[in-house]
């Protein structure tokens, strides 16, 4: 990715929240690079953070510390008009399709809400951009005037996308898009949000915990744990040679078509319980449940490194045996 040009950056990324046991560290300490074009997977079991950091790219959530660079600038140093500019520049789409859409506003109403307080269209030209946005979702002029409760879940989250392309977004949050719909479904949408990248030439960051999916939409994948990226790699390059022990369980939990295959491999069942967020350890937040732990992930916390070209992983032990898989 050295020769690609950065569109969004998060360095030393922490956001937490106070609770009644003390304070959350839901996003502690991320640092990624999403660059124009691509699309940076983030998988993670629930509760490990990653719907965080997208409302904390969106500017949903203020971060505690570290910056959120959108082309080199920090997007909490925006005021005005430039603030509003950002809104539109990065879009959300929502797990939900079922809550995310107004269930008293029509089709076109739903649409066309970003359009009118942007002032970007209005009478006849408004209109027009509506149906054009539902075409280029698989939907026609036909639909804009229903209500969200006469469409199927894979149509709501057509119309959801539809939502979020309207004001003409460079990076879009696909928060978990596909999690809520049946199999075949959940292929249809991945295939637009492609077709629609390579049309537009979007961005995404595609959060999930469908491995499977995940591998055939993303360039790179990051795998995050309790709020921390964990391993960083190529889509491919991460499914073949993965060092992190959780990315390693992970990996194993993906189910297989061939059933001689299947019945044959290993599955890695993890130990222990995933710590508590209020109350994280002293050294690396896996180490409890990681069966190579050593005295040095107990008192002291890895942090991401370089272990080949463009695949970073944060584990002590890391490089000292490569796991592959076929």
């Amino acid at each position: 990715m050295a020769n690609q040009v950065p569109l969004l950056e998060l360095k030393h990324v922490k956001t937490s929240f106070k609770v009644p046991q003390g304070v959350l560290k839901a996003v502690n300490g991320v640092s990624l690079t999403i660059y124009k074009g691509e699309t940076v997977g983030l998988v993670g079991e629930s509760g490990c953070g990653k719907s965080t950091l997208g409302k904390t790219i969106l500017r949903l959530y203020r971060p505690d510390e570290g910056q959120v660079l959108y082309e080199g600038r920090d997007i909490w140093s925006y005021r005005g008009r430039e603030k509003k500019q950002y809104t539109r520049k990065v879009q959300m789409i929502f797990q939900d399709p079922y809550a995310c859409l107004d269930p008293l506003s029509v089709v076109s109403d739903i649409v066309a809400e970003g359009l009118r307080i942007h002032r970007m269209y209005e009478g006849q030209a408004l209109e027009d951009r509506v149906t054009e946005l539902l075409q280029m979702v698989g939907l026609g002029r036909e639909h804009a005037s229903r209500f969200p409760h006469e469409f199927s879940g894979g149509q709501r989250q057509r119309i959801g996308i539809a939502r979020a392309l309207s004001l003409e977004p460079e990076l879009i949050v696909c928060d978990e898009p596909i999690s809520a719909l049946d199999v075949s479904i959940q292929a249809q949408v991945v295939n637009l949000l492609k077709k629609l990248q390579k049309e537009m030439g979007l961005s995404y960051l595609f959060i999930t915990h469908d491995l499977s999916m995940v591998r055939q939409i993303s360039n790179r994948i990051a795998v995050m744990y309790l709020g921390s990226l964990v391993e960083i790699a190529d889509s491919e390059d991460i499914y073949l040679k993965h060092y992190h022990p959780y990315t390693k369980a992970l990996l194993s939990a993906i189910p297989i078509a061939d059933p001689a295959v299947e019945r044959s491999r290993r599955r890695i069942l993890l130990g222990g319980d995933v710590p508590s967020p209020v109350n994280l350890p002293k050294g690396c937040s896996f180490c409890g449940r990681c069966p190579d732990a050593c005295d040095q992930c107990r008192r002291e916390a890895p942090q991401l490194r370089e272990i080949e070209p463009g695949h970073f992983v944060a584990c002590h032990l890391a490089g000292a045996k490569k796991t592959v898989q076929k």
